[in-house]
């Protein structure tokens, strides 16, 4: 059985005891596969992610945690989805889906300080941060200084996570 496979095998049982449909594909990267689910009986719809290792899975669920508590539902203008449920076993978070816009994906974040790299690696971070993102950089890096407030250390940024609006 493939990664996605396995994925997407967790996201209908987890789809399943939370009594929701698992719709289409959101999206995917290097920590999981996000989902669709539908709440027939709510009404409405979120996002399941399924994660593929258990550390990316338990950064992210401790992050959205922390945003829960300080009741964070955006950061300088910026939507953060917010946590609804989550499922340690399956490694299933389950959060709102947010438009343009936002800052998600936080499995690739550290809490409480910042890992440790070298100079030389973390200017070549900077480098290529300022590449991606261009003049909005300073935009980004205010929205990344905002979150470190929180101790929230994200890490992995780049256009799909950190998206502006139209």
């Amino acid at each position: 059985m493939s990664i996605q496979e396995i994925l997407l095998s967790n996201a209908r049982a987890y789809a399943s005891r939370q009594q929701v449909q698992l719709a289409e594909l959101l999206g995917f990267g290097i920590h999981g596969s996000v989902y669709v689910a539908e709440d027939n009986t709510k009404g409405g719809k979120t996002a399941v992610k399924a994660h593929h290792s258990v550390e990316p899975y338990q950064r992210e669920r401790n992050v959205y945690l922390r945003l829960r508590e300080a009741g964070v539902t955006e950061v300088i203008g910026f939507q953060v989805p917010r946590l609804i449920r989550f499922d340690d076993k399956l490694q299933i978070i389950e959060m709102t889906i947010v438009s343009r816009p936002f800052v998600l994906d936080f499995a690739g974040a550290y809490l409480d300080a910042q890992p440790e790299f070298s100079e030389e690696i973390w200017g070549q971070w900077e480098a290529d941060k300022r590449e991606q993102f261009g003049a909005r950089w300073s935009e980004v890096r205010a929205v990344l200084s905002t979150l470190e407030q929180l101790d929230i250390y994200m890490i992995d940024v780049s256009p799909s996570n950190v998206a502006f609006g139209t």
